[in-house]
This record gives structure tokens, C-alpha cells and sequence, in this order.
């Protein structure tokens, strides 16, 4: 594809800290490196921004990034001509002076609402259907990530392969100072929210008849591990060791090393929308703390992935897998369905794999939101 003759805008309300920022990053840096299209993100949280680009200066209003104009979201928002399409993510509410311009554009840009990953089955009816502004002569496309062809896929760098296919677990362990991986070890990462049901589990751990290393990026669980340890707090590079269980706190992980610390451990506990499509990527096991909505709605959302995922998965470890995921995501009876979902790793591991061609198949979001947007231009 040429370089768009406008900007694409993308606009992002950061809600979740990371999440809503990670996916707009991670989208807008694909669009601008590997479709040359001319991207100016809206962000309305450069601090948060900051944490995934640490070459971010928040003190300014506008900036480039490999490739990606960042601008500050302000609000009111200065007078700018929209580009040729605009993403707003997340059902996020687009400055009302910015949809009045969009109005008066000659052409008008393709407004395209890029809506949370799920899998319900409702989301296939609803991916790419219009709806027209109640007042002005603009129409609204909704876009849905999703699990296969009729959706709007997930998002996967073109690099990815080759990136994993250099990746040496050694040299990573040797830059965080771990010692070479004992034969019988359990590595696992933890990036999820805060979690009253850690603590047993951490608890559990330690007792293992095998070593458990874990690794805690700096984020919002460090709360629930500092209290399952019995400490007030906890920082950057701590190293804390009971019985078979060593945790370690990573400083927070720069989003293109992420995937690193994934490749890296044999479980993934993960949190929100980004990290739940690179954990799938990564092709090992693991668990989803899916962010939690008004009366136990994200549960809904929660069970129709695991309904997804288990598809021809062996029935024990389906099952095992369904009761640590429920019991981690309610806080309670985590440790009591860890022996299972323990034993079902294996089981899991070789799914994982398979799930990764399934992912493929359902194509990848920002190569099939280039080709959306370039048949309604069309037009």
C-alpha cells in the first residue's frame, strides 16, 4: 500500500493503565511501519503511554515514534482536519469539535470503531456493520478483533517469527541474574491485577517438590505478593525465596520484550486485551485474568473464550483448565485447583501450539483493517 495521501487518526482513553494503550500502540505502529500509513495517535494519558515507550516525553503535545505522530489528547481539543479514516478505540467518544470537522471533510473520512476483542458468538453478526450518526451525515463501521475468519482477527507483528526463532531462554535468564534452568523447573510469569487468591497460591508453590521461579513484572499485583509475603512493599529487582518458590520482581517489561518473558516460562498468567493475544501467540500455557466489569458481566466474556479455546482440547485437562481459570478470576479456590490444571500442563503446552494455527487462520487485525478500509474507500 502507497503512503495515505491523509493521516489516519487513531483516538485512545486509556482506562485499563496499560491495556487500552498497548493494543493503540501496538496497532498504530503496524499501520505506520509495515502498511506505510501515516498515523497520528490521540492519547489522553501520555504518562501511562510512557510506561511502553520509554522514549515518550510527556511534557510535549506532539511527537514521533517510529514512525507514529503522538499527539496529546486535550480537551478542548485544538482545531485539526481529520485524516482520511479515524479510529476511535474502544468505544472511546470522539471530541465532539473533531466529529463536527469530520462532518464538514470533503470527502468524509471512514469512521471505523474499533470495539473490544471477544469471543461471543454475537460479534461475528456485528463485525463491520454501519451506523449512521443520529445527527450529522457521517457513518460508523464497527470493527471486531475476533478468533477466526469472519471477524477482525488479532494483532501480530510481520517480525514475529523471526523474532521468536532468535530468541535464546538462556541469555535471558543470564540478564536477569537467574541460574541455568534446572531440569524439573517451573517457570512462570505473573503480570495480572490485584488477587486475593495469590497468596495460597504462592503458598502452594513453595511447597512443590520441584523449583518454582517466578516472575512479576513491576504492575499491580505487586500489592497481593508483598501481602502474601508478609512485607510492606515491594521493588524492582527484589528476590524473595520460600521453600521450592524464588519470585523476583522485573522492572516493567518495554512492550517489543514482552514477548520475551513469555517465550521464556513454561505459564503465563496475563491481564487484560494485549497480553491475553501475545500470551496466545507465545504458544504456552495460559492464564487469563480477563478485567473485571459492573455485576460480573467480563464473565460472560471469560466463558465464551474458554468455550473457544477447549475446542478439541483432552477432556480432563478441558476441565481443569475451566476451574483455575474461574477460581483465579473469582479470587477463591485457586489453590485447590492448581494439582489439576498442574497436571493438565503438558496436555495444555501441546494445545497451545495448535491454537496458534487456529489464530493464524482467523487472519491477522491490522493487515485485514487495511483491506476493510480500503474497499469502503473504494467506494
Amino acid at each position: 500500500m502507497t503512503p495515505s495521501p491523509a493521516p489516519w487518526d487513531l483516538f485512545c482513553s486509556v482506562v485499563d493503565n496499560f491495556g487500552d494503550i498497548g493494543v493503540c500502540w501496538r496497532l498504530a505502529r503496524q499501520l505506520a511501519v509495515e502498511h506505510r500509513i501515516s498515523v497520528r495517535l490521540w492519547v489522553d494519558d501520555l504518562v501511562s503511554a510512557a510506561r511502553l515507550l520509554p522514549g515518550l516525553d510527556v511534557g510535549r503535545a506532539s511527537q514521533v515514534i517510529d514512525g507514529v505522530e503522538i499527539r496529546r489528547w486535550e480537551t478542548p481539543l485544538a482545531p485539526v482536519e481529520p485524516g482520511q479514516v479515524v479510529l476511535a478505540s474502544f468505544a472511546c467518544r470522539l471530541p465532539e469539535a473533531f466529529t463536527e470537522a469530520m462532518a464538514r471533510r470533503d470527502p468524509r473520512p471512514l469512521w471505523i470503531n474499533l470495539e473490544y476483542l471477544s469471543a461471543e458468538e454475537w460479534v461475528t453478526g456485528c463485525h463491520g456493520l454501519p451506523s449512521p450518526h443520529p445527527r450529522l451525515p457521517l457513518v460508523e463501521y464497527f470493527f471486531f478483533p475476533g478468533f477466526d475468519r469472519r471477524t477482525g482477527g488479532v494483532l501480530r507483528e510481520a517480525d514475529y517469527a523471526a523474532r521468536r526463532a532468535a530468541f535464546s531462554v538462556e541469555a535471558f535468564r543470564s540478564a536477569l541474574g537467574l541460574a541455568q534452568r534446572a531440569p524439573d523447573e517451573l517457570c512462570v510469569s505473573l503480570f495480572a491485577y490485584e488477587n486475593a487468591g495469590l497468596a495460597p497460591l504462592l503458598d502452594t508453590w513453595s511447597r512443590a517438590n520441584h523449583p518454582v521461579t517466578c516472575l512479576v513484572p513491576e504492575g499491580r499485583v505487586l500489592a497481593s505478593v508483598a501481602a502474601a509475603f508478609g512485607v510492606a512493599g515491594m521493588d524492582v529487582g527484589a528476590r524473595l525465596q520460600r521453600g521450592a518458590l524464588t519470585l523476583q520482581v522485573l522492572p516493567f517489561v518495554a512492550q517489543r520484550r514482552y514477548d520475551e518473558l513469555l517465550w521464556a516460562c513454561d505459564l503465563n498468567f496475563v491481564r487484560g486485551e494485549d497480553s491475553f493475544v501475545r500470551a496466545q501467540w507465545a504458544g504456552q500455557p495460559f492464564v487469563w485474568h480477563i478485567y473485571p466489569q459492573d455485576e460480573e458481566a467480563h464473565l460472560a466474556k471469560l466463558d465464551a473464550f474458554m468455550v473457544r479455546f477447549c475446542d478439541g482440547l483432552d477432556p480432563a485437562a478441558a476441565r481443569a483448565l475451566v476451574a483455575f481459570w474461574q477460581a483465579w478470576n473469582r479470587e477463591s479456590g485457586v489453590a485447590e485447583a492448581w494439582p489439576a490444571f498442574a497436571a493438565a500442563l503438558p496436555a495444555l503446552r501441546a494445545h497451545a501450539v495448535r491454537w496458534v494455527g487456529q489464530l493464524q487462520e482467523a487472519g491477522e487485525l491490522a493487515s485485514k483493517l487495511v483491506q476493510f478500509c480500503e474497499l469502503k474507500l473504494e467506494c
